[in-house]
């Protein structure tokens, strides 16, 4: 091997590893996200973010936008009698 096909292999790695690492971030960004803003369902964001992220990537933004949206909490009228 010469030193031009051992430098192919380490910056090979190199791209292979940094691939991983951010599609592991990209899945775990939008849980992370919904936990800490306290929404009421972070785990379903969170599943939400996986699937779409492993099928396609394309619903992928519409998911982001889910983890940062809340749902306001519902207003009770309390009658006094």
């Amino acid at each position: 091997m010469t030193g031009l096909e051992i430098f192919a292999w380490i910056v090979l790695v190199i791209l292979v590893v940094t691939v991983v690492v951010v599609f592991c971030l990209f899945g775990w960004l939008l849980g992370h996200i919904a936990k800490t803003r306290g929404h009421p369902w972070a785990d379903a964001v969170r599943a939400a973010g996986w699937i779409t992220l492993i099928f396609g990537f394309a619903l992928w933004p519409l998911a982001l936008i889910w983890a940062y949206v809340d749902i306001p909490a519902s207003r009770r009228r309390e009658h006094t009698p």
